[in-house]
């Protein structure tokens, strides 16, 4: 029946890029949707800011480069670089413009109503807000200001990757001589946000970029400035290292990240009422052509409603902080060891604690049975417990292993610095592989017992990062089989050495074979369906862009398998073509935690398999990355993985479904149940930890009494 259609027919397909963009108005729609409160609307809008920076300095960067060097080789969707570059254009303009309907039409209103006021223009100050933002000008923004002038003897400076600027025009007093440009850096080591004392018991806000215009006279005292306006620009800043003919990859990622900030200019934002004059002079002397122009009405860069949503005294207006639960069964207190050994446990973060994790490193550190440590990093936070723990056990004498993956994209710099720390401490450090990133997450501890060497194993579908772990879904698997402690010690002698076992037992690796893993198991349920038995695929994952993975979930969806996908962001893959994939039904969650965990579910059947993995369906993680699918076995673990698919499959309220013209809806609730499969599993790990703690508690303990005789 397959041999009936082109699988890969342009039409087939949805462009990545377009996409992802569709995926950050997913993320706008949160921060449109009046049922959300006030602040949490502000932290998406400004979530959607952030993600359209890194988008532009990566994604457009790149097909920028590739129309510079005259690439003209169609995606997938059948468009060239340039067609991609000029649908891009179209629809990021229309996502900005809705960005700025959303925050002039709808938040500042709304602040208002909360008694919150943002001063949009200098000019609208009370003559007691001028004198007391003059002052704070004065003592705080002047002395940290460089003013840089342009001239036949200063040339236009070089204007740093997003960094906010103000430029002028300006005529020397007392003489009619052609106006001259100035430029001034708005200073990110001073806060964006001031607040201005106010009677009224009214929060008043000025943005610091307004206080600098008012004030801008006094930089330029010989000068008549005509006109200030800010702008802001984002640079290339796609790393492009040549490793195999770098000596040390950690030296000449040092130099790489050094050129990011200048970069060639890919997009300018201005304000909307930018003198023409002016314009003219940033769009010549950056190489900027109109179309990569922004015209903004309000505030250039709207990620500082990040640090708004962090201000004190605005509880009322955010959701209640979630505090990721104690796992009672596996507490601080109690030998982690002796607790994997009892069973296999399973972990889902940030519903429950990433704490166990950070105490399986810090007990390894300390007990003297331990002999050896071996872990992969590819973003930790910016104060690791985990750093603190695998230094603290080198120091003690373990073996410690530790792949830090230098090319972590905009944490290279964040890692070289733990790289360093660690190797200090004792630790063998390895820069991860020539051509591949390391993006799996494995530990390893070796420890000696009474019965032989045992091996500990975590792995898991997130980063070791306490940080994140509070904020995106996860899961993870802390186990002592030996079956995966083998395929483990496999994995760090591949990754610190050239060898690589004749055979694996648990673990499936790519870039090996873990593609030809997924497509033989998708194969598994096409054959299923057409001997007529049951078939059934889910698949929880952020991305879905490659061309084998969805060829083959086409043609199961042809031979009838169902097929439930969840997909956070891009998904190239169309559903409802007709004979193809009327079988198929893609979802997108989105809610106050980023959706990270990737689940795989195959009816297999009647012999369910499931397993968690680091890797999404994309070229460069099944093809350019070394990535880990691991088995759920344990019967009461695969329930509770099949439970969360469960309850994603019947959100209600944060799911949005791709219908077949390409968009995404919401999910029609009539007849429904209103549900949220966050705040369901965030209920459950709250109960769970209750009823836990209730039967710790209620023990009773009899003391043993002397008997008289």
């Amino acid at each position: 029946m397959a041999d009936k259609f082109d699988l890969r027919r342009s039409e087939y397909y949805y462009n990545r890029e377009l996409s992802w963009i569709l995926f950050n108005k997913r993320v706008l729609d949160e921060a449109r949707d009046k049922k959300n409160l006030l602040f949490e609307r502000l932290k998406f809008l400004s979530i959607t800011a952030s993600n359209l920076d890194e988008f532009f300095m990566i994604r457009v960067a790149s097909l920028k480069d590739m129309v510079n060097a005259n690439y003209s080789k169609r995606d997938l969707s059948g468009m060239t670089p340039a067609e991609q570059l000029a649908k891009i254009n179209e629809e990021t303009h229309d996502l900005v413009q809705q960005q700025y309907s959303t925050y002039n039409r709808s938040l500042l209103p709304l602040l208002r109503q909360n008694q919150i006021q943002i001063i949009t223009e200098h000019e609208l100050l009370t003559q007691k807000q001028a004198h007391y933002v003059d002052q704070y000008f004065e003592e705080n923004v002047y002395p940290v200001l460089t003013p840089m002038a342009v001239d036949s003897s200063r040339p236009f400076p070089l204007i740093r990757n997003k960094t906010l600027n103000l430029a002028a025009l300006l005529s020397k007093k007392g003489e009619k001589e052609e106006l001259e440009f100035a430029t001034v850096q708005v200073p990110a080591v001073l806060p964006r946000i001031i607040a201005i004392p106010d009677e009224s018991g009214n929060r008043v806000l000025i943005l610091l970029e307004e206080i600098i215009e008012r004030n801008i006279q006094k930089l330029f005292l010989n000068y008549h400035v005509v006109c200030a306006h800010p702008f802001r620009i984002m640079r290339n800043a796609d790393l492009t290292i040549d490793e195999d003919e770098a000596a040390d990859l950690l030296k000449e990622i040092e130099r790489q990240l050094k050129k990011r900030q200048w970069g060639e200019a890919i997009r300018l934002e201005v304000e909307d009422r930018i003198d023409k004059r002016l314009l003219k002079i940033l769009k010549r002397e950056l190489s900027i052509k109109e179309d990569d122009i922004y015209r903004i009405n309000g505030p250039l860069d709207l990620t500082f409603l990040m640090k708004m949503y962090g201000m004190s005294g605005m509880e009322h207006l955010k959701n209640t902080p979630y505090v990721p639960n104690r796992i009672p069964q596996l507490s601080s207190e109690q030998d982690i060891f002796a607790k994997i050994r009892e069973k296999d446990r399973l972990l889902h973060h940030p519903y429950q604690t990433f704490q166990p994790i950070i105490d399986f490193i810090r007990q390894a550190a300390k007990d003297p049975d331990v002999l050896a440590i071996k872990q992969t990093l590819y973003r930790v936070s910016g104060n690791s417990p985990i750093i603190a723990a695998l230094a603290q056990a080198a120091e003690n004498g373990k073996q410690v292993s530790v792949l830090v993956e230098l090319k972590a994209r905009f944490d290279e710099e964040n890692n070289i610095v733990w790289a360093k720390m660690l190797e200090k401490a004792g630790c063998h450090v390895i820069y991860g592989l020539v051509g591949l990133k390391t993006h799996s997450k494995i530990t390893l501890v070796v420890r000696r017992e009474e019965d032989g060497i045992r091996r500990y194993v975590h792995l898991g579908t997130g980063n070791y990062n306490d940080i994140t772990a509070k904020l995106y879904t996860d899961l993870g698997l802390l186990t002592c089989s030996e079956a995966i402690g083998e395929d483990a010690t496999a994995v760090f002698n591949m990754l610190s050495g050239y060898s690589e076992p004749v055979s694996w037992n648990k673990l499936s690796l790519a870039p090996l074979w873990l593609k030809d893993k997924f497509i033989a198991m998708i194969e598994k349920e096409r054959e299923n369906a057409l001997a007529k038995k049951q078939a059934h695929i889910i698949a929880k994952i952020n991305s879905l862009c490659d061309p084998d993975i969805i060829e083959a979930l086409y043609q199961a969806s042809m031979a009838g398998v169902k097929i439930e996908l969840i997909v956070r962001g891009i998904c190239c893959l169309r559903v409802g073509i007709p004979g193809i994939s009327e079988n198929i039904s893609v979802r997108s969650i989105v809610g106050n935690f980023l959706e990270h965990s990737r689940i795989f579910y195959f009816y297999n059947g009647g012999k369910e398999s499931v397993y968690l993995g680091s890797a999404d369906w994309m070229p460069r993680n099944l093809e350019r990355r070394v990535e880990i699918l691991f088995p759920i076995e344990e019967p009461d673990l695969k329930q509770e993985v099949l439970h969360i698919l469960q309850l994603q499959l019947k959100d209600t309220l944060k799911a949005h479904v791709l219908t077949s013209d390409g968009e995404y809806e919401k999910i029609d609730k009539r007849g429904k149940l209103a549900m949220s499969c966050q705040e369901e599993f965030c209920k459950e790990a709250v109960e769970a930890a209750a009823v836990t703690i209730e039967a710790t508690n209620g023990r009773v303990f009899v003391p043993e009494e002397h008997v008289e005789r």
